[in-house]
């Protein structure tokens, strides 16, 4: 009985009655791709070329580069690293999700020393460095407000900053820690202060903390210290919008020294885009100094790859760099880039550069890179523009980021 159950079994998997599903090699659903270049992108760029070349400008000096994910439409110097400028700071994004991740809060820890009676510290209080690089006046007031909502009204002792603590992208620990103490205590606010606490939504309590010491520095916390607070940052996705819709170099160079300064984001850049490392050469996180060169084509592909990171979550790019007619501030506050791209600029003295992708119907998400080089930069941020605007043939399909554009300081909850 067991062989003749067997031999049926066999029998089945050969039976005419139900043969497997056979595809065409060329029917299967990765070769119905669009791989086809749009000529019409050649076209544009060799007016904007020729528009540049009449203008003075050495088109061997310029690099563009256009595709969509099988398709390259165009291509002139596209693979040739170039000064880039703030387009940088798409690496150093890369870098920083690959290190931390999306919802990544960094942590300020706050400790006392000595005995603590009826809201006097018969010590000091401690500031311990948690690699925030976006601790402003409005963080300073939310942290004042939540020492007062433990009790504390009175410091009989020293503020001491433990290590390399910044507030107001004061790269000095000392300065930093006088700026902490003068916020802490409303009564010595200056009028940057008081302007900056005008505009917080459902402002806080002027807080009143009084700290008869003075601010100092070492490099560990005190062996007797107790925690008596974690304040965390905004989430990185919220700092990296930041930076990059205001071009923020020292959030960026913040962010890259704690990942290992400008060769090691290179290196992260160049695998998780997957282009060759010669082709992002970088010496620092911002893009200050001729010195970081990136290829077109390795700026379109960074843009790319953080694409594919953000694929299957509640995020898009436009969540973490400037929409053009969503972002009214900013790099793109006077440009006129077409409504629903996501772009990143780029500026030095001689350079000028604007990456991105834009969201057609026809082609999917095309990803671009145009950097220049030469003087006249408010005439290459205009032609840039206009070649944006030449593309138009596409339906934009504007993106629109999922998450909140505008960022509410102090809403965190303490722990």
């Amino acid at each position: 009985m067991w062989l003749a159950n067997l031999l049926g079994f066999l029998l089945s998997l050969f039976s005419p009655q139900s043969p497997p599903p056979v595809i065409p090699w060329h029917q299967a659903e990765i070769f119905q791709l669009d791989t086809t270049p749009d000529r019409r992108v050649q076209r544009v760029l060799q007016e904007y070329l020729a528009t540049l070349s009449h203008q003075g400008l050495s088109p061997s000096q310029q690099g563009v580069w256009v595709q969509s994910d099988w398709a390259i439409h165009a291509n002139h110097r596209g693979k040739i690293p170039a000064p880039a400028a703030s387009l940088t700071k798409i690496a150093t994004t890369i870098a920083a999700l690959k290190t931390w991740g999306l919802e990544h809060r960094f942590t300020t820890r706050l400790y006392t020393t000595g005995t603590i009676q009826e809201g006097v510290v018969r010590g000091d209080l401690v500031v311990e460095a948690g690699g925030d690089p976006l601790f402003v006046w409005e963080e300073a007031i939310a942290l004042a407000n939540r020492l007062e909502k433990l009790g504390l009204k009175r410091i009989e002792g020293d503020l001491v900053i433990v290590g390399n603590w910044q507030m107001n992208f004061q790269d000095n620990p000392l300065r930093s820690g006088e700026m902490l103490k003068q916020a802490l205590n409303s009564q010595n606010w200056s009028y940057s202060i008081e302007k900056q606490y005008q505009e917080i939504q459902n402002s806080f309590p002027r807080p009143k903390i009084i700290i008869t010491g003075t601010v100092k520095t070492r490099a560990q916390k005190p062996s007797n210290a107790q925690l008596i607070l974690s304040h965390h940052s905004l989430t990185l996705r919220e700092i990296l919008r930041l930076m990059n819709v205001y071009s923020n170099n020292k959030i960026a160079e913040s962010l890259a020294r704690q990942i290992g300064g400008g060769p090691s984001i290179a290196s992260i850049a160049a695998t998780v885009a997957k282009v060759p490392p010669e082709e992002i050469i970088l010496v620092n996180g911002s893009g200050l100094g001729e010195g970081n060169r990136i290829s077109p084509r390795a700026a379109a592909r960074m843009l790319m790859a953080l694409d594919m990171m953000l694929e299957g979550i509640n995020y898009n790019l436009g969540d973490l760099f400037p929409v053009a007619g969503i972002d009214y501030k900013g790099t793109i506050e006077h440009r006129h880039i077409p409504r629903g791209i996501v772009c990143k600029t780029g500026t030095l003295a001689v350079v000028s550069a604007l990456a991105g992708v834009i969201p057609t119907a026809e082609k999917g998400k095309v990803y671009f890179a145009i950097i220049n080089y030469g003087n006249g930069l408010d005439n290459l941020r205009k032609q840039q523009d206009t070649f944006l605007q030449n593309l138009q043939f596409w339906t934009i399909q504007p993106i629109i980021p999922y998450g909140p554009i505008e960022v509410k300081f102090g809403a965190r909850t303490p722990s």
